[in-house]
């Protein structure tokens, strides 16, 4: 899912909101992206999409599993790209270390919340999540037309 311009700030690159509905997220890493030169291409042009995208641990090393990045036409005409292939996170091994053991637990598991610039860089913020139920879902999606109604009253209430 691309990030709009109107409602994330100028760094950011792709949002992952559908972690924060199906997911409580409960401690956030930051981590760099192994990416080619077509990826980074596209990546400046937008077309990152992070919907479904989770972190796989093998080996002591993280990969980012089902992140589509498009190619661009006029970027990639000498290789032939993958837009979906896994990508290698860039992590400290305190890091990998803790997600290991979290993910080992019952309901843990890794998932990426969003893509953006630090400096000339590529940064992933990667969460520990727990999945919820449905009456979860229902309650979050209650509280968020609560707070929306509240704040048209209030707004109305101070004119």
């Amino acid at each position: 899912m691309a990030a709009t311009k109107a409602k994330t700030s100028p760094g950011t690159i792709a949002l992952n909101k559908r972690a924060k509905f199906d997911y409580q997220l409960h401690e956030r890493f930051e981590a760099g992206l192994v990416l080619t030169g077509w990826e980074m291409k596209s990546i400046r042009a937008g077309k990152v999409q992070l919907t479904d995208t989770y972190v796989f641990l093998k080996n002591g090393e993280a990969f980012l599993l089902a992140c589509n990045i498009t190619p661009l036409l006029a970027a990639s005409t000498h290789v032939v790209p993958e837009p979906m292939r896994s990508r290698k996170l860039l992590m400290h091994k305190r890091e990998l270390a803790r997600l290991a053991t979290a993910t080992q637990q019952k309901g843990q598991t890794c998932v990426a919340v969003a893509m953006y610039w630090k400096g000339h860089r590529v940064k992933l913020e990667v969460a520990l999540a727990t999945g919820k139920k449905e009456f979860d879902k229902r309650a979050t999606l209650k509280d968020r037309d609560w707070n929306r109604d509240k704040g048209r009253i209030m707004k109305a209430h101070n004119k």
